[in-house]
């Protein structure tokens, strides 16, 4: 259920942003809008879904678990209370200081396009702010196991936007954005009262209080300070990444967010979504000593074997087929060929760490359920020194030591992430090993998958060839990601992965 909400809304996320590729394509709008949506989203990250999985749903999903429902209702509105004043805080000074929050996140902005930036800051804030209660909803609708919703609300919030996109379709670049951010605005409270009452009715009805003398509320606050700190050193390695894009020519920073909203698809299908199922009940099972121990090494490794089984073929997919899918997302209108080729390229770097960010998300849940938010915040900080490092290397002084053009730098920002979240996974997979016993590799899982997934990208080729520019990029990417999907399942299928043959069995294929 989560993988459907997620998916819902990636589509609709997907088809916002083909359309604002169309009137923006990759020229100083795009990049201003690309620009000024990262730096008021770190309100959401700092705030939002990850910091509450941390510290939040552990607590509350183990008291109503254990059917302590009036100390949960106590929980929940205590963090809806210090989220209320936070937040409104946080957005206080986002607004206020808008412009040195350009200056010191997109130094390579000047003129006209840092006026643009600085106005669609100011307008996003509060929205962003919104999305913050939505992940409040979000902590309590899943730790009541109603996940669907919350994972499909961003429908609406993406459905505003484009709405707001179409309305002056025929203005200028400059002024379609500043109505996709009011968009973005309006629907970021739309989302919020969509989630809202369920919420409320799960939870049984909850009013703000400060019950910080609770004992459950203290243990959220003493995890929720080195989660927030956690977010803020993943939030600076994403700055680090919109810092080094706006130093390269025009066009990098908004290459780099469509490669994104592409890479970070199977993160968010198929890493989110089974850490987002499993840490209610990981967080049930890590109560019970060494019993628990043994149950939670079996979750992990049943998860993992399930988030390779589709990540896998997506590196695949993105590295061989990565031009047949930008083309049809993005290419139109303003949007050239040429443009799709950039973000191709951009996609492909970024899959060298694919595999370790999505399932460093289950590994982390696995600490959150322990009630452990230290020890992922240390591997986070790790991540980011390398990010910074690596980044400024391989996107800034690299192209000029290979000779070619700079624009190419944003290949090597994606790429130098992806080895800084190897090491993140390596780091977090050893000492939870440490902590509850080894878990299993399966070195020959993932190599079976990997030789399904090529000889299925060989096919899904094949089709791109021989239909060369008879299709359009819709149809031509439906035929051959349709080819490659068939060939990925049936191979795995004949290789009896058990994954393939539970989805079979799921879509009626066997008996």
């Amino acid at each position: 259920m989560v993988a459907a909400g997620i998916f819902l809304s990636r589509l609709t996320g997907l088809l916002r942003q083909r359309i604002l590729a169309h009137f923006l394509g990759l020229g100083e709008a795009a990049d201003a809008f690309a620009a000024a949506f990262r730096i008021p989203n770190f309100l959401q990250n700092l705030l939002g879904e990850g910091v509450l999985s941390a510290s939040f749903i552990p607590v509350y999903a183990r008291l109503t678990g254990q059917g302590r429902a009036e100390e949960a209702r106590r929980v929940a509105g205590t963090v809806l209370s210090l989220l209320f004043l936070m937040t409104g805080l946080l957005v206080a000074l986002g607004v206020t200081f808008a412009p040195e929050l350009v200056l010191m996140l997109a130094p390579g902005f000047a003129g006209p396009k840092r006026d643009l930036t600085i106005r669609l800051v100011r307008i996003l804030f509060p929205g962003v702010g919104l999305l913050v209660f939505s992940a409040w909803c979000l902590g309590i609708l899943n730790s009541h196991r109603r996940f669907f919703l919350s994972y499909a609300a961003p429908v609406v919030w993406n459905a505003a936007i484009i709405v707001a996109t179409l309305i002056p379709s025929g203005a200028a670049p400059e002024v379609i954005v500043v109505w996709t951010a009011w968009g973005a605005v309006s629907g970021s409270l739309i989302q919020l009262l969509v989630q809202l009452p369920g919420a409320l009715r799960a939870a049984g009805g909850v009013r703000p209080l400060l019950a910080t003398g609770n004992e459950s509320v203290r243990v959220v606050i003493r995890n929720f300070g080195p989660a927030f700190v956690g977010r803020g050193v993943v939030q600076i390695s994403a700055f680090v990444d919109a810092i080094l894009a706006s130093l390269l020519p025009t066009g990098a920073v908004a290459a780099v967010l469509n490669a994104q909203l592409l890479y970070t698809l199977p993160v968010s299908l198929f890493g989110m979504s089974v850490a987002a199922a499993e840490l209610p009940a990981l967080s049930v099972t890590a109560g019970q000593d060494d019993e628990g121990h043994v149950a939670l090494r079996s979750r992990i490794e049943r998860a993992a074997a399930q988030i390779a089984f589709f990540v896998v073929p997506s590196v695949v997919a993105f590295l061989v087929l990565g031009k047949v899918i930008a083309a049809a997302l993005f290419q139109t209108g303003r949007f050239s060929e040429a443009d799709t080729t950039y973000v191709w390229a951009i996609l492909a770097g970024a899959t060298v760490g694919l595999l370790a960010a999505t399932l460093a998300r289950l590994y982390a849940s696995a600490w959150y359920a322990l009630q452990d938010t230290r020890r992922p915040l240390r591997y986070a900080v790790v991540r980011v020194g390398l990010t910074v490092v690596l980044g400024y290397l391989a996107a800034l002084q690299l192209p000029d030591l290979l000779g070619i053009e700079r624009q190419w730098g944003a290949v090597g920002l994606t790429a130098s992430a992806g080895l800084a979240g190897w090491v993140e996974f390596v780091l977090l997979r050893r000492s939870l090993q440490q902590r509850i016993g080894p878990i299993p590799a399966h070195p020959n899982y993932l190599l079976r998958l990997s030789l399904a997934a090529a000889a299925a990208a060989a096919g899904g080729a094949a089709g791109w060839v021989l239909a060369g520019d008879q299709l359009g990029s819709i149809l031509l990417a439906l035929l051959v990601l349709g080819i490659y999907g068939a060939l990925y399942l049936g191979l795995t299928w004949l290789i009896r992965i058990p994954a393939a043959l539970e989805l079979a069995g799921r879509l009626g294929l066997t008996r």
